[in-house]
């Protein structure tokens, strides 16, 4: 027996044993450190991750009421209210990832995408409205964030109001339009939207007829496809390669690839994989831009568990109804009171 040890009082060897203890402790200490600090910087990296614009204080009262809650019965501490969300899909050229997949220049952006997403009170039923791109619509005056305002402009693009005055004009002309509140606003880019594809192993989609579009470099033979990032993303923006070659083709494609994306987040098991729950919410925030009440990982947690009972069948995909312009065969009106009607169901 060594000096360092000692005897108990049946004779056994206990002098090591503090010791063995003392470094068990420091490594399970080490470790719970170690977690604390990775956990601490994925945080702060998906924080710093999301872009935000303060749309509320650029607009003021100058907007569509707000929709009055009604009473809750649920003992849920997450909102159950109805909520309107603004969705576009940015067509920026800004950054290496973003020119790679839409080619053009960085001199600006227009909504290639935009979705008023409704989400009835109770948060298990929405309805997803496509905005056509080329709707004709009267462009309001927007504040421009170096200071001053945008002219009004008649007859304009719907998109050209994100490419004047970015998200307020976006969402000050939706508001204009539709004569309802955008509680909220999100933004997704090129890059952003493709990661979301490849971080959720990619997405299957069934087309009902051949897409060759050399413009969105896609060539699909009618049937189900397992696609990545990159190719969901050029589904996403064919129009060449399908009906007419009118948005309206494109919009019912990306309609599909909503309800895709949405089977494929409620069937990922997200929260019983860290890793994979990691990279997902990654790819969302990298390519995010929202309005300053979903600008953190906390709002936008909040917001996803109160969605918690939304499934992929209760989501409604619907166009705005439209027709031909008068002044323009190849651009559309809303049809009215049809499109009117559609509106009034989402105060």
């Amino acid at each position: 027996m060594t000096r360092h040890e000692e005897q108990d009082d049946a004779g056994r060897r206990v002098g090591r044993r503090p010791g063995a203890l003392k470094a068990v402790g420091l490594t399970l200490a080490g470790a719970l450190v170690l977690g604390v600090a990775v956990a601490g910087w994925a945080y702060w990296h998906l924080n710093r991750n999301i872009t935000s614009v303060d749309i509320n204080s650029a607009l003021g009262d100058d907007r569509p009421a707000r929709a009055v809650p009604s009473p809750s019965t649920s003992a849920s501490p997450l909102p159950t209210g109805s909520l309107n969300l603004l969705v576009l899909g940015s067509d920026s050229r800004s950054g290496k990832a973003n020119q790679e997949l839409g080619g053009g220049d960085s001199g600006g952006a227009r909504s290639d995408t935009a979705m008023v997403v409704h989400i009835d009170a109770g948060r298990t039923r929405a309805t997803v409205v496509s905005i056509p791109r080329d709707t004709l619509v009267t462009r309001p005056s927007c504040p421009r964030s170096s200071g001053g305002s945008t002219a009004p402009a008649y007859g304009a693009m719907f998109n050209t109001a994100y490419e004047v005055g970015g998200p307020v004009c976006a969402v000050k002309t939706v508001e204009s339009l539709t004569g309802v509140r955008m509680d909220h606003y999100l933004e997704v880019d090129f890059s952003g939207f493709a990661k979301l594809v490849d971080a959720l192993g990619g997405v299957d989609v069934t087309t009902g007829q051949d897409i060759d579009d050399d413009k969105s470099h896609l060539h699909l033979e009618a049937g189900t496809h397992h696609l990545d990032g990159t190719r969901a993303l050029a589904l996403a923006r064919t129009r060449h390669g399908i009906g007419d070659g009118s948005d309206l083709g494109r919009i019912g494609l990306q309609q599909t690839l909503v309800k895709a994306l949405l089977e494929q987040l409620s069937d990922a098991g997200l929260l019983t994989d860290p890793v994979r729950l990691y990279e997902v919410a990654d790819a969302v925030t990298a390519g995010l831009t929202t309005d300053t009440g979903l600008d953190s990982l906390n709002e936008l947690m909040s917001l996803g568990r109160s969605l918690k009972d939304l499934a992929p069948d209760r989501v409604r995909t619907v166009t705005m109804p439209v027709v031909t312009a008068p002044s323009d065969p190849n651009r559309v009106v809303a049809d009215e009171p049809a499109a009117g009607e559609l509106w009034a169901s989402l105060r």
